[in-house]
């Protein structure tokens, strides 16, 4: 029995300590909220949708914050998105 709880404490934490060695994987894009025209830049890692959901999403996905940023930089000089 000592073995197997041994066993299970050593699989746990190969498990844990996997988990924390693995990179996070964000992903990001632009919505635009319909009444405002206002853009927004969304992370996809948080587990909700917007809310209210009068949004539309106006970008593909882009991995990181800084190309969001971008995105919507030439959505604003491009006159698709309001401030």
């Amino acid at each position: 029995m000592r073995r197997i709880s041994v066993l299970c404490a050593a699989a746990g934490l190969a498990v844990t300590a996997f988990v924390a060695a693995s990179p996070a994987e964000a992903s990001y894009h632009l919505i635009r909220w319909q009444d405002t025209g206002f853009c927004q830049i969304w992370d996809e890692s948080i587990p909700t949708a917007p809310w209210p959901s009068d949004y539309a999403r106006v970008s593909t996905t882009v991995p990181t914050f800084v190309d969001a940023l971008v995105l919507k930089d030439h959505a604003l000089k491009s006159g698709h998105c309001s401030w």
